[in-house]
Formats: structure tokens, C-alpha cells, sequence
């Protein structure tokens, strides 16, 4: 039989505490996540600067915090495709690589989100 888990606050609190550690890994390991967490302190005030409404403002930085959602996965999985072993396997390439066009797409929706909302409004 399974140990019962935390509740209410304290289980929200340690998972508040995963969280924030699972950011600093990130932050410290990897640099595509240091670049795009830079690129959202940048555009996060031109968005807010350039936009006209509350819309445009989540349009614009809710886009760049969906490419760091996706790096942070991107990241996990590459993280446990590589603990799996050095090697190469045609499936942890292929993991790999497809974490890889997820992050793409999702910097392709941001651009073109922005290109939308500041140039076409």
C-alpha cells in the first residue's frame, strides 16, 4: 500500500519548491533557456509599450512564455533521453529531435503573433 502524499498548502508548497528548482536547473544547464528567458525580459516592456489593450498585451507575452513552456519540456526530455545512456538509439534521436521542432514551432508562433498584433492591428 502507497504512503499518503501532503495536502492543501503544505503539497502546494512543495511543489511550489520543484518548481523553482526545476527553473534554477534550467536556468543554470541550459542555454537555450537562459536566451529565451533573455529575449522575454526584453520584449515583455515592448509589448506592453507597442500594445494598445490587455489582448495585445497577453497575446504578446503569453507567446513568450509558451516558448519557454516548451523549451523547459524540450529540456526534460533531452534530460532523461540522455540518463537513458550515451549511446545512440534511433528513438532517443528521434525524441530528441522532435522536442527540438516543438521549441521551433513555438518560436515560429511567437514571431508571427508579433508580426500579427503590431503590424496588421
Amino acid at each position: 500500500m502507497s504512503k499518503p502524499g501532503k495536502k492543501g498548502i503544505a503539497r502546494i508548497v512543495d511543489a511550489a519548491g520543484y518548481s523553482w528548482k526545476g527553473l534554477c536547473a534550467a536556468y543554470t544547464h541550459e542555454a537555450a533557456f537562459r536566451q529565451e528567458l533573455f529575449l522575454l525580459l526584453v520584449l515583455a516592456p515592448i509589448a506592453i509599450w507597442l500594445g494598445e489593450d490587455g489582448s495585445d498585451y497577453a497575446l504578446l507575452i503569453g507567446v513568450l512564455l509558451l516558448v519557454l513552456i516548451v523549451e523547459l519540456l524540450n529540456s526534460a526530455i533531452e534530460a532523461v533521453v540522455d540518463r537513458i545512456g550515451p549511446e545512440h538509439h534511433e528513438l532517443a534521436g528521434r525524441a530528441k529531435d522532435i522536442g527540438s521542432a516543438a521549441v521551433f514551432v513555438a518560436l515560429t508562433n511567437a514571431a508571427l503573433t508579433w508580426f500579427f498584433v503590431l503590424l496588421l492591428n
